[in-house]
């Protein structure tokens, strides 16, 4: 089973004169990791090498270091920690003293070690998008079930009824689809639309 980070964690070390900061972050998509690097962007750091795996799916950024050793250890931690969903970007504020292509793959892969061993780990579950519609007479017991089961949606009203996007655990959608169609008496159906994976 895959795990992520509970929360943001921020680990700062010295190495040679050199300041070192790693940020990991939860992360679910590429908007979000966009929405982290810009957030995080900051002009008075030499460097900021970043990795992020989410899923299956990869990625990492030297940002000026010699090709490898910044963002692959970076990326190395990540994986080595069996997590997912998850970006570690690290600062550095040069300070005078060269590290070597050894030293920083060292620091860079050892800034975002330290830092994801202060992260609490929590198990990823599957969960699936859902879409489906009923008219307003029958929103006020699906709303009533989808906020008993902490289920998150958001509804669109159209000129016939509501439209319902939520995100559900997969356990969660065969009772959903009966009470959907006990409901509407067989009129609606539940439409899965994608496979995702989020935190517990």
């Amino acid at each position: 089973m895959p795990f992520t980070i509970a929360n943001t964690v921020i680990f700062e070390e010295e190495i040679k004169k050199s300041r070192f900061q790693a940020i990991a972050e939860i992360v679910e998509n590429e908007q979000q990791v966009k929405a982290f690097l810009e957030k995080t962007k900051d002009i008075s750091t030499t460097h900021q090498c970043w990795a992020w795996k989410i899923g299956h799916h990869v990625r990492f950024n030297d940002d000026g270091e010699p090709s490898g050793t910044a963002g692959r250890p970076i990326l190395a931690t990540i994986e080595g920690n069996e997590l997912t969903n998850v970006i570690v970007l690290v600062n550095r504020w040069y300070g005078g003293v060269k590290l070597g292509t050894g030293g920083l793959v060292r620091a860079y892969g050892g800034c975002a070690g330290q830092c994801l061993m202060l992260a609490e780990k929590i198990e990823l579950i599957q969960k699936k998008e859902i879409v489906f519609s009923c008219l307003f007479n029958e929103w006020a017991i699906i709303h009533y079930e989808l906020t008993q089961q902490q289920i998150e949606f958001q509804e669109h009203y159209t000129e016939t009824g509501v439209m319902v996007e939520a995100r559900v655990q997969v356990h969660q959608i065969d009772p959903l689809k009966l009470k959907l169609q006990d409901v509407t008496r067989g009129r609606e159906e539940i439409k899965v639309v994608d496979d995702q994976t989020h935190d517990a």
